[in-house]
């Protein structure tokens, strides 16, 4: 019998030894499972006796350790390899299953040989610590060698590869706050940095004020921190706990570009627990008379308006706009039936509304009070997706037929004018069906062909207005997108047609997908919205439910019978 047993193991061993491929877990995750702050057990090194295969694999999953120039991964590597393999070159993250095998090769040198990582890469980190999707397949050969009957990496391409597992696990989503140039008002801007050392924190998060918005909000942010800008010393803590941080090279700032910029570093370093900042240009403190800032020092400086806790929900249904979840139509003319309301939107305070109307086989757009009279705009359409306000309630946008975004201004006496939005970048993709400006005012989410996008709203000098620097978000994992909102600056919430899928969060970066729980939901899905310390608002097929993500886990039902049934929150 032993024999049998032998050929067994040896067919066991080559198998093994083709292709090291073991299945992790998937890179989507359901929201109530999601935690924070766990940090995965790293191998201290490669095991004596690892095979090319698995020495590889034990590289990649080390890899996502920072610390100490990525010590843990180069304990993988050759001497002569540590020293030439540049770690900073690039960051990649790659989903959670790769393999690593054997390529075809001619190679006769039994102590020498190459070995193919191949997986599917979800984006990757650049230097500023900004994230950027890019889905894309990946294959990279190392070279192994053999050196006293153990093997080692011994030649390989600049950069990282992390998984995303790890990636989450070892790097600190952190908000880097810059300016809108037209608000003049503070905008976040999402990063990620090494965890640890926690001490170098700090540091990293002012020279990424000092090096400017990400590619993402690029021309759209700005900061006000100076290009000339320098640390006169390097960042510490005072006896007392205060951060101090000393700038020089700022040259003359009036007292609101001083405000801003001190809420830059102010509102950056909270998001590392950092309560109070001592914020000099040369020794002596930004703002006059004031030598610690906390972030109430420099409040009401955020670009994010969130309705206020007393305006409530809403939806359009049978023609009418109605309160949630009464179901009671609203006061004037968007609930009393003068008009055959198909989406609606009003401003975050709740009292100016956007309406589209039904007007035999066409829409138009309606504005006014939202307990008044409204007004037609000159605007009509085969088609007219739900409106969306820009945060100080001035301006509201729509698209029209899939491929025009109107841009509708109303000033303080109710008076409007029509305009354009240049959304190329978008429309060149395909269909136009959703968009939703951003609480800030300065993103947009975007349903393209059934795919997620997000884009900047860069504001020209001269009064034009588009959306630039356009990014696909996870497009494997969220097709037949039919809806999408802003649940904060830097996440939204999505319903699809996908029966596996019906509703997820992602970040604003596309970086990670969480799905919510789908129970009581009736696909496929119509419309969603969203608002910060709200539940979300879904349509089904037989009306709007509502989660906040409790115990239960479960939708509830806030609107019945209303097959139509589309909810919005004010913006």
């Amino acid at each position: 019998m032993r024999r049998p047993l032998l050929v067994l193991l040896l067919v066991l061993s080559a198998l093994v030894a083709g292709c090291a491929s073991v299945p992790g877990e998937s890179s989507v995750q359901v929201l109530r499972k999601v935690t924070e702050g766990g940090t995965p057990d790293l191998p201290a090194g490669p095991v004596d006796g690892t095979n090319p295969l698995d020495l590889v694999r034990g590289f990649v999953y080390a890899s996502g350790s920072t610390v100490d120039r990525h010590g843990a991964a180069r304990r993988f590597l050759t001497p002569a390899a540590g020293e030439g393999w540049d770690d900073a070159a690039s960051l990649t993250v790659l989903a959670e299953q790769f393999d690593t095998v054997y390529p075809p090769t001619s190679g006769t040198d039994p102590d020498l040989m190459t070995v193919r990582i191949r997986g599917d890469r979800v984006g990757t980190l650049d230097s500023l610590g900004a994230f950027e999707p890019a889905e894309a397949p990946v294959e990279i050969d190392v070279t192994v060698r053999r050196a006293d009957g153990q093997w080692r990496i011994d030649r390989l391409p600049g950069g990282v590869l992390v998984r995303l597992s790890d990636f989450r696990a070892n790097y600190r989503t952190v908000k880097g706050y810059f300016v809108d140039p037209v608000r003049r008002a503070t905008v976040a801007d999402l990063r990620y940095l090494p965890a640890v050392p926690a001490q170098a924190l700090p540091s990293r998060a002012v020279d990424m004020l000092l090096t400017g918005p990400s590619p993402a909000l690029r021309n759209a942010a700005e900061s006000m921190v100076p290009a000339s800008a320098r640390l006169r010393t390097n960042v510490t803590n005072a006896p007392d706990g205060t951060l101090v941080v000393d700038l020089t090279q700022v040259g003359d700032l009036d007292e609101q570009r001083r405000r801003l910029m001190a809420a830059q570093f102010v509102q950056t370093l909270a998001e590392i627990n950092i309560p109070r900042v001592r914020l000099l240009v040369d020794g002596a403190p930004l703002l006059a008379g004031v030598q610690d800032l906390t972030v109430d020092a420099v409040a009401g400086t955020s670009a994010t308006v969130q309705p206020g806790a007393d305006v409530p929900a809403l939806a359009v249904s049978g023609g009418r706009l109605r309160r949630l979840p009464s179901g009671e139509p609203v006061a004037g003319q968007a609930g009393n039936g003068a008009f055959d309301i198909a989406a609606a939107a009003t401003t975050a305070d709740g009292v100016r509304v956007a309406a589209v109307a039904r007007d035999g086989g066409r829409r138009r757009l309606l504005v006014g009070p939202a307990d008044g009279e409204l007004q037609a705009v000159s605007l009509s359409a085969g088609s007219m997706s739900r409106p969306t306000w820009t945060p100080t309630g001035g301006e509201v946008w729509t698209v029209l037929d899939g491929d025009v975004v109107a841009r509708v201004t109303v000033d303080g006496t109710g008076v409007v004018r029509t305009g354009q939005v240049s959304v190329s970048e978008l429309t060149e993709l395909g269909p136009l069906t959703d968009l939703r400006l951003s609480r800030d005012g300065l993103r947009v989410a975007a349903v393209v062909g059934g795919g997620l996008f997000t884009g900047a709203v860069v504001r020209g000098p001269e009064g034009d207005v588009a959306v630039r620097n356009v990014r696909t978000l996870r497009p494997t994992d969220l097709g037949g997108v039919v809806g999408v909102d802003w649940r904060a600056d830097e996440s939204l919430i999505v319903v699809s047609t996908r029966a596996d899928r019906p509703v997820s969060l992602v970040s604003s970066d596309g970086l990670t997908l969480q799905l919510v729980p789908s129970s009581n939901l009736t696909p496929p899905l119509r419309g969603v919205s969203a608002a910060s310390s709200r539940p979300f608002l879904v349509a089904d097929q037989g009306g709007i439910w509502s989660f906040d993500g409790g115990e239960l886990d479960s939708w509830r039902q806030v609107l019945g019978a209303a097959p139509d049934g589309i909810p919005l929150y004010p913006g």
